[in-house]
């Protein structure tokens, strides 16, 4: 190679700044300098990269089009210069992280990931059975966050990070919809759409019987399938916000609990006896500080 990347970071620089001397000014270098490594940088390159005809140099065509593969160029350094820097300091270099609740609650603490550990890859999973305790039980995944279970192996750590709605829904055509209030024995008159990993387990869900229930393992599909008006569901309400809010979907009034929203807990799971890397510690501990909730009917937290 001709050149060198110390004369491309001089090259955006100048650019950058404006000229020179002002480049010369950030780099902590002479004005004698910055102009003799952009002159070697357009004899390497056989172009000339500044119109030198009037008092400050500006781009040629040609110095345009090479600024841009520069500024790529040496993106790329920094890059490979910050994973080395994140693998020296023994940061692992890749993290598994299990979901099954709905994300908007978990992108901040995602977002403060991304900007304390850029060149940490992160591979998100959503387990197609929806146990996400397993996932982490075998180490197929770092951490999960999951709907509260009544039972985890003894294996298993977790914490709770706050707690979300669960909103009986069908479709604003479906039978169900023009009823005021609903009660159990509406519900089990119907097709219940549940989903796989808690059509059993979580809390109160013995009452939610039905003649009939069709199973889903991911809650997009019971979504489509109560969109469809196959049958009544059980479904984050984070999730239908936006069909709820247009009236394709309603949300059924139980006669049980006509002004209670049904709140799940969501936990964090790790593997009690694994040692985390700084990254795994870092995503765990800023998990556990944060809050997962939303407003319920009242306009309240559902986490305090």
């Amino acid at each position: 190679m001709r050149f060198s990347l110390e004369q491309l970071q001089v090259f955006v620089a100048a650019v950058n700044a404006g000229s020179f001397s002002a480049a010369a000014r950030r780099l902590g270098k002479t004005q004698s300098t910055i102009s003799a490594a952009i002159g070697n940088l357009e004899t390497d390159l056989g172009v000339e990269l500044f119109d030198r005809s009037s008092r400050i140099p500006s781009l040629t065509p040609a110095g345009h089009k090479l600024l841009l593969q520069a500024e790529a160029v040496l993106e790329r350094c920094y890059a490979l210069e910050g994973s080395a820097d994140s693998l020296a300091d023994q940061v692992e270099p890749s993290l598994t992280l299990a979901i099954e609740v709905p994300y908007a609650s978990l992108i901040p603490v995602l977002s403060e990931f991304d900007a304390a550990f850029p060149f940490v890859d992160l591979l998100i999973r959503h387990p197609l059975n929806g146990d996400v305790s397993e996932l982490v039980l075998k180490g197929e995944a770092d951490l999960g966050v999951a709907f509260s279970q009544p039972h985890y192996p003894q294996a298993l750590a977790f914490q709770q990070l706050g707690k979300l709605i669960m909103a009986h829904v069908c479709h604003a055509t479906f039978p169900l919809a023009r009823r005021a209030q609903v009660g159990f024995a509406d519900l089990h008159a119907y097709r219940r759409l549940a989903y796989v990993a808690h059509a059993q387990k979580l809390p109160s869900s013995e009452y939610l019987r039905a003649a009939q229930v069709w199973r889903a393992e991911s809650y997009l599909a019971l979504v489509e399938m109560v969109r469809a008006g196959l049958g009544w569901a059980t479904l984050p309400r984070q999730l239908i916000q936006r069909e709820l809010a247009a009236g394709e979907l309603v949300e059924l009034q139980l006669e049980a609990y006509p002004h209670t929203d049904w709140l799940v807990g969501v936990d964090l799971l790790w593997q009690r006896q694994r040692r985390p890397g700084k990254a795994e510690r870092w995503l765990r501990e800023c998990l556990q500080r944060a809050k997962v909730y939303e407003l319920d009917r009242q306009g309240v937290q559902t986490t305090r």
